[in-house]
């Protein structure tokens, strides 16, 4: 029973999960490009291009990082008047965008190196 012990112990540990989920929210693996969905719609390109500035901001992987990657977020998201409501969920690495037709959208960081400026199709 004793020799099964090390076995057990490394099981365990093995068992428990990593709580890092930025890099599965940020990941932009599988999905279609920003520039792509962007290509649908004005609300759908503010929505990537507040994606990307969300990406851009990225300040730590402390709770007071993710705050203030969230802060530039909505500075950013601020400048559309498109965009009535936007609730942010820091820990979640998450922002809910409401337009002002009603869509709501939830908008993850995107990580492309794009700033939000350069999205196509963003409303004049």
């Amino acid at each position: 029973m004793r020799r099964y012990a090390p076995l057990a112990l490394v099981a365990l540990l093995a068992a428990c999960p990593t709580y890092d989920s930025y890099k599965y929210a940020a990941g932009q693996d599988g999905l279609m490009s920003a520039d792509d969905y962007a290509a649908y719609g004005p609300e759908q390109a503010i929505a990537m291009a507040v994606g990307r500035e969300f990406g851009k901001g990225e300040a730590g992987e402390t709770p007071e990082g993710f705050a203030k990657q969230a802060d530039a977020a909505l500075t950013y998201a601020k400048k559309f008047p498109q965009i009535k409501t936007i609730v942010a969920d820091t820990l979640g690495h998450r922002l809910v965008l409401t337009f002002a037709d009603g869509w709501s959208t939830q908008v993850t960081p995107i990580t492309d190196g794009k700033s939000g400026d350069e999205t196509k199709g963003l409303p004049k």
